[in-house]
């Protein structure tokens, strides 16, 4: 049977509603989720080509900046875009000034970034002019990280997939000219980034970059002010303990048991990384709906993106496993090296399975709380979890080794979850009783 009978019968044996609904979520989370893959694949061969091509002090000054600076542009989000999203669809001149008020504290904290990553790769060793050019590339990634935000909002996904596509062509033609021309280097790695960083924010259209980088840096900080105190602390707050929930293994098991050790750890993440593209991807496209129906007072319209949300990734993770059952049980030799015991990765990729399914059913939660503007309320369910999972990784890694500790991050995600489901109860109970 050709395809195009294959697919003629399924859309047959469906009725049309529900085909019809299903192609266009296809659509949308396919269009979310393919410049995010597409930066996470650019990434990833540009690793292994600076693996190839760096000595090791240079491969890991490469490798420091790309730690460093998604932390950053997720202090971005919350210092800018998530207190945006609570005013763009309230009354027109409420929205224009929370605008303008955001694209000057944007410029501002994209200088900041910058000077901060600059400040870092200086410190490890990079030199001035890398370290000048990493800054850049931070400072860059920050304006692009609040244009796709923004892109969402005002409805435009494709120029925030373009841009997405955009930085990675960029990279993966810049990678492929560097070796042709045998010139890696830490200065022009760093200016590559950098490059790539600027192009990509081109799709957004000169219209808009004028209005972002022409905002100015005064008359700003009295309004945001407010912002700050009433929701982008709480955000920022919320991030940072998220990071220490999510990512309490990776700290205590490096700095405690060593890479080697976190190394078989990271592999059996490995596997689950399409299921984190989505759970990345997503909530960015998502935000926006519900922000809309929560204005609108529309509580059917505010929760139909976290169902829709959830189901996208209960199917992506589903698809995962079986994948990556087949690739463990036929073809362990595609991704495991032969110092890799087949057993131990196996109960890792089960271990991080759990942690993932957890995080399926709570992240659409923590989404549509976000869109609510219940900051505060969010900061004190991840700080609790962040206590949580510290305390308990770093407990079953001395007493059982660094695979246990794995289970410290699958509590404090339960955590996090159960504390979500009653945030989201209290919040539906208030929103009634207005």
């Amino acid at each position: 049977m050709s395809p195009k009978i294959a697919v003629a019968a399924f859309a047959a044996a469906v009725p049309a509603g529900i085909f019809q609904s299903a192609l266009r979520v296809a659509g949308r989370y396919g269009l979310s989720t393919f410049g995010t893959m597409a930066i996470a694949g650019a990434h990833f061969i540009a690793a292994l080509a600076f693996l190839r091509a760096l000595p090791p002090a240079e491969f890991g000054l490469v490798s420091f900046a790309f730690v460093a600076v998604p932390p950053l542009l997720s202090a971005t989000m919350s210092l800018v875009a998530a207190s945006l999203l609570t005013t763009m669809y309230r009354e027109k001149a409420v929205a224009q000034s929370a605008l303008t008020t955001n694209l000057k504290a944007n410029l501002c904290i994209s200088v900041l970034v910058a000077a901060l990553l600059a400040a870092l790769m200086f410190a490890v060793g990079a030199g001035v002019a890398p370290s000048l050019l990493f800054g850049a590339y931070g400072g860059l990634m920050s304006s692009r990280q609040f244009a796709r935000a923004l892109g969402y909002i005002d409805g435009r996904p494709f120029a925030v997939t373009a841009s997405d596509v955009t930085y990675s062509a960029v990279l993966l033609f810049g990678l492929a000219a560097l070796f042709i021309a045998h010139a890696f280097s830490l200065l022009a790695i760093a200016g590559l980034l950098a490059a790539a960083a600027a192009t990509a924010l081109v799709p957004f259209g000169r219209a808009f970059l004028a209005q972002m980088f022409s905002a100015g840096f005064t008359g700003w900080l009295e309004e945001y002010s407010a912002t700050f105190r009433d929701l982008a602390r709480w955000s920022l707050l919320g991030v940072v303990s998220t990071e220490m929930t999510v990512n309490a293994h990776a700290y205590l098991v490096t700095l405690i048991a060593g890479p080697q050790s976190f190394a078989l750890l990271a592999v059996g993440a490995l596997f689950l990384r399409p299921v984190s593209l989505f759970l990345t991807a997503l909530p960015e496209m998502e935000r926006p709906a519900m922000v809309r129906g929560i204005v609108n007072g529309d509580m059917a319209e505010a929760f139909r993106p976290v169902k829709t949300f959830r189901l996208a990734t209960a199917a992506a993770w589903l698809v995962t496993i079986a994948l990556t059952a087949a690739v463990l049980t036929w073809f362990p030799g595609l991704m495991l090296k032969s110092h890799y015991a087949a057993g131990d990765v196996a109960v890792v990729v089960m271990l991080w399975a759990a942690i993932m399914a957890v995080r399926i059913v709570r992240t659409p939660d923590g989404v549509l709380m976000q869109a609510a503007a219940e900051f505060k309320r969010l900061a004190g369910a991840s700080v609790g979890s962040a206590g949580v999972s510290i305390v308990l990784t770093l407990a079953l890694l001395l007493l059982w080794g660094p695979i246990a500790s794995l289970g410290g991050i699958l509590v404090g995600e339960l955590v996090m979850m159960v504390r979500l489901r009653v945030l989201i109860r209290d919040w539906r109970r208030r929103q009634w009783s207005k």
